[in-house]
């Protein structure tokens, strides 16, 4: 471990790759302070970036973005009481009201100070988490990697944000896209119309992009010409010390956080969650062991702490099951998932024995963006105040003409970009008829592991499917793929009732 520390860290500590975990932090924290702008979009934007850098950069890269997108929601949420990101909702509950109260500084302060130590626990449970767990997984073959695909899409219900017919219909558009192209094990084309360009299918890199970055613009362009200037109070730096908050009331929060980041962690490491979920579960949480509930919503440190502690320690719970079983935890590591197939890297068990060094590269770019967000973030508020005014009519452009070069940079290929348009027409109407977009990620990135190991473990048993059932871990999975569809099920049914 200590070798590949080592490894990890001289990596890391090149111009380069500090340059460009800097640069992602940074526009991270713009892209998630920025209504409209996610994490997700930021991740899926650079994508092309990251295809001509080494994987060691490239993923560097993409996890900065990450930390600074997750935190960055948080400037917008107590500045204009707008949630930067999903994962900054209940920010809003008492941020906002702090802001009109005048303590703007504290919240602001608290925010970044305990997103910076939500990270960081969230970063130690993944360290000590992730190589054990993957240790269990190096025994997976052909059967239980069908199972575990399986179980993943059976997780595709709780992406579904509403419907789980919705969210079922997105997973299974999602793999039947992913069929177009020369089928695994037998190589025979599938739904090509003997067109030369669908014989590689539909590249991952430009599904996320038109899915994610295409379809959210032509989604915020809609509302541009309607759009309000930001109104943002005056903040006043002079007379502060520190992060404008007491070191008593910094300790009076440390149970808080504790439960937060565990809480976060925890739901981070749930696939299909993230912290959308978990900044809104540890706020109710925090409100209910409160001895002082009805303060909540009225401008409390209590509830800035909750959410913005819980939210970053989705960060490292996240990226537990895409590094150890190769599952993404939430909208954004579908995309890093992405990111690591473009590099030609499978995430999963063997990724911590054949790319050792790669893992702990990633752990040590995982701090260093965090600590990079937590200085940027303070000296660089006054900067980011000013980039919430920047007019959509201005930004939305420049960011096409990003995605288009992008895609068109990855092959020199015009069908990259028809593809990305493809893609972000569908995910636009999805959009507006409220069908959720990662579930089609999760159906076009695992629906093909499911038919390739499906189809190897039918050849290692003879044609026979009882190898799935009498391997314990295969049949586990499978189990667990059974009881959430079941538990599923009864939620849809307890919804109306």
């Amino acid at each position: 471990m200590l070798s590949l520390l080592e490894q990890g860290i001289e990596a890391v500590f090149t111009f380069q790759v500090f340059g460009l975990v800097l640069f992602g932090t940074i526009v991270g924290i713009i892209f998630g302070a920025i209504p409209g702008l996610t994490s997700t979009m930021a991740v899926a934007l650079f994508l092309p970036i990251t295809y001509t850098l080494a994987p060691g950069a490239g993923i560097s890269l993409l996890v900065a973005l990450f930390v600074g997108g997750t935190s960055g929601g948080l400037i917008s949420a107590i500045l204009l009481k707008i949630p930067g990101t999903p994962s900054s909702i209940a920010t809003t509950f008492d941020g906002g009201p702090m802001m009109a109260k005048g303590e703007a500084v504290k919240a602001l302060g608290a925010g970044i100070v305990f997103s910076f130590i939500g990270t960081m626990l969230s970063i130690a449970a993944l360290i000590f988490i992730a190589p054990t767990l993957a240790k269990v997984a190096l025994r997976f073959g052909p059967h239980e990697y069908f199972a575990i695909a399986v179980f993943s899409l059976t997780l595709i219900a709780t992406l579904a944000s509403g419907s789980m017919i919705k969210g079922i219909f997105s997973g299974v558009v999602g793999f039947g896209f992913a069929t177009v192209g020369i089928a695994p094990v037998d190589a025979i084309p599938r739904f090509t119309f003997d067109y030369a360009d669908l014989n590689g299918g539909f590249q991952i890199l430009t599904v996320l992009i038109g899915l994610f970055a295409i379809s959210e613009i032509i989604n915020v362009a809609e509302t541009v010409k309607h759009e309000q200037k930001a109104t943002i109070g005056t903040i006043s730096m002079k007379n502060v010390r520190g992060f404008g908050f007491s070191m008593q009331e910094f300790f009076g929060q440390g149970w808080n956080c504790i439960r937060s980041a565990i809480i976060g962690t925890g739901i981070g490491i749930l696939p299909g969650i993230g912290g959308g979920t978990s900044n809104i579960v540890s706020y109710i949480v925090a409100k209910n062991r409160s001895k002082h509930p009805e303060k909540f919503g009225t401008g409390i440190l209590d509830g800035v702490v909750a959410s913005e502690t819980a939210n970053n320690a989705s960060i490292g719970g996240a990226m537990v099951p895409l590094l150890t079983l190769g599952i993404p935890g939430d909208a954004v590591t579908a995309v890093m998932l992405g990111g690591f197939m473009i590099q030609g890297i499978q995430p999963g068990p063997l990724l911590f024995v054949s790319q050792g060094a790669l893992v702990y590269t990633i752990f040590v770019a995982l701090v260093l963006s965090t600590i990079m967000m937590l200085v940027c973030e303070f000296y660089g508020l006054r900067i980011f105040i000013k980039l919430l005014a920047i007019p959509k009519h201005i930004l939305l452009p420049i960011i096409l003409v990003l995605c288009v070069v992008g895609a068109f940079g990855l092959d020199s290929s015009l069908f990259d970009v028809w593809t990305i348009l493809l893609f972000g027409l569908i995910g636009y109407g999805f959009i507006k008829v409220g069908i959720s977009l990662p579930p089609f990620i999760i159906g076009f990135i695992l629906g093909p592991m499911a038919e390739t190991n499906l189809r190897r473990g039918l050849q290692l048993s003879d044609g026979s499917f009882s190898g799935f059932l009498t391997s314990p871990l295969s049949a586990s999975f499978l189990a667990l793929s059974v009881a959430s569809i079941l538990w599923s099920l009864y939620q849809q049914y307890r919804k109306p009732r």
